[in-house]
């Protein structure tokens, strides 16, 4: 009966969640109202650090229906959530469909990058400096996707050239497969390994600076007023520490070696690599240089209407579709229809957190902990803020996260419990408690679990344990001082 339900996840999962939706009805007319809701609480985290066996859409969305039909909340509440942080779900739905269509040139840029840096140790800077500037200001879903697709389209020039069995390696400096095979491959896949790696936490050190590097800033930045330019500003004393000492872990982790980094690119790949980028270079079509010029263009201006907050950033986003594809002439209802699959799925699950959100606050749950949390010192707030909310997404979702405090301490704000600037400093102390000790495991960014679940993955043997080990010195460093600048300038 049940064969197909949630589909190819494990067995055990299935019976857990099968347990769960008959055990929450039972609690309900038993323990009551509250417990019942404490319950769900812990069931829903429990489906997004599973997210790798079952993506949490399905599973915690079962769970949020069950919510709404046992009355825990409603869905004339959950839809005032929604309605609440619509500038939220308009960035993931229009925002990561504009970039999509400046792939290309996030491609070229990163490949020129790739080949024209023969030294690791800048080559990792520049990577994660990169893929901070960028995510600072674009998504960093969509940098994520750009720095899979680079590594992907490299490691099958690689992989073409190593088990093409009819060619003659030994004519025109093709080396022997035997020399690309063994320690070599091991190598150039530990190389990609740590480059992505460094990639993907340069989305989170840039991703914290603004109100579009992650969803949960600007769901922060809309509760408290403030602007593109206010949330950096607000931001800057924490972050752009953060992200001088993430570029120092990086400096020493190639050194040193360390955490599974510091593998060097074995020169015949190089050597495949740097003639594959110089042919796509000479393939490329007028049509295609024209484009990467509209890309450009249209990456300036987006810049510029973020800077000076023209229009909400979702209504960006939409301009930023209309533009490029009217200028590149793609017309065609298909070819757009592709920009909007990266982000929908997780559109959908921030839906599903809302009504969560939604039965949180009807049933008072974190009424008495934000209480107990805001009757003890002041200076001692944002350190209990940062560390809370540290933890909880490290083992969930920093969305989610994030969804849930800033509607308490924004509650408490309105009920005058406490005044403005301390509910700016707790809303600085939740974003970058959120943001950056959320590296520790793929549950906590959705970067992280896409890189993981991504056609990559496998290709570079990157598993759930060695992404947890390697992000484990960036997780110390940067969540550490976090915390410490955060208890230094807040309290």
């Amino acid at each position: 009966m049940f064969k197909n339900f949630l589909g190819n996840s494990p067995k055990w999962f299935k019976m857990i969640m099968i347990w769960f939706l008959i055990f929450n009805v039972f609690s309900f007319f038993i323990l009551g109202k509250t417990v019942t809701a404490w319950i769900f609480i812990g069931e829903f985290i429990f489906t997004l650090a599973m997210a790798l066996k079952c993506y949490p859409l399905q599973s915690g969305g079962l769970l949020a229906i069950e919510a709404i039909a046992l009355g825990l909340t409603t869905s004339k509440n959950a839809y005032h959530e929604v309605d609440q942080n619509l500038e939220v779900v308009l960035l993931l739905v229009f925002m990561v469909a504009g970039i999509y269509f400046m792939k290309p040139l996030l491609m070229y840029i990163f490949s020129k990058v790739f080949t024209k840096i023969k030294s690791k140790v800048v080559l990792s800077l520049l990577f994660v400096f990169l893929s901070a500037i960028l995510s600072a200001f674009l998504d960093a879903l969509t940098v994520t996707a750009v720095l899979i697709s680079v590594a992907v389209g490299f490691y099958g020039v690689y992989h073409k050239i190593h088990s093409n069995e009819s060619a003659d390696f030994n004519q025109d400096g093709i080396p022997d497969r035997k020399e690309l095979s063994g320690e070599t491959l091991e190598q150039f896949r530990s190389f990609l390994r740590s480059l992505i790696m460094h990639g993907i936490v340069g989305t989170a050190l840039g991703g914290v600076c603004t109100l579009v590097g992650e969803p949960q800033n600007l769901l922060i930045g809309e509760r408290v007023g403030w602007d593109f330019i206010q949330f950096f500003l607000k931001m800057a004393p924490i972050t752009l520490p953060v992200l001088g000492a993430g570029l120092l872990t990086t400096i020493l982790l190639e050194t040193t070696g360390w955490f599974g980094f510091g593998a060097k690119l074995p020169s015949v790949a190089a050597d495949i690599i740097e003639n594959y980028t110089l042919e796509e270079d000479n393939k490329r079509t007028s049509a295609q240089k024209y484009g990467l010029i509209i890309q450009g263009v249209s990456a300036l201006l987006l810049i510029a209407g973020l800077a000076l907050h023209v229009a909400p950033v979702g209504f960006i986003g939409l301009a930023l579709i209309i533009v490029q594809t009217a200028f590149m002439g793609i017309v065609d209802e298909h070819q757009l229809g592709h920009a909007f699959e990266e982000a929908l799925p997780f559109t959908g699950l921030l839906v599903v957190f809302f009504v969560i959100v939604a039965m949180i606050h009807d049933q008072h749950l974190f009424s008495p902990i934000i209480q107990w949390a805001l009757a003890q010192d002041p200076a001692s707030q944002p350190g209990l803020f940062y560390i809370a909310n540290g933890f909880l997404s490290a083992i969930s979702d920093n969305v989610f996260v994030a969804t849930v405090y800033i509607g308490e301490i924004e509650a408490a704000f309105k009920s005058g419990a406490i005044d403005r600037e301390h509910f700016e400093k707790l809303a600085i102390a939740i974003n970058t408690g959120t943001n950056l000790p959320s590296i520790a495991t793929p549950n906590g960014q959705a970067a992280f679990l896409f890189l993981l679940t991504s056609s990559l993955a496998p290709l570079i043997n990157l598993s759930y344990g060695k992404m947890v080990k390697m992000a484990l010195p960036y997780t110390i460093v940067l969540g550490g001082l976090g915390y410490f600048m955060v208890k230094l300038l807040l309290s």
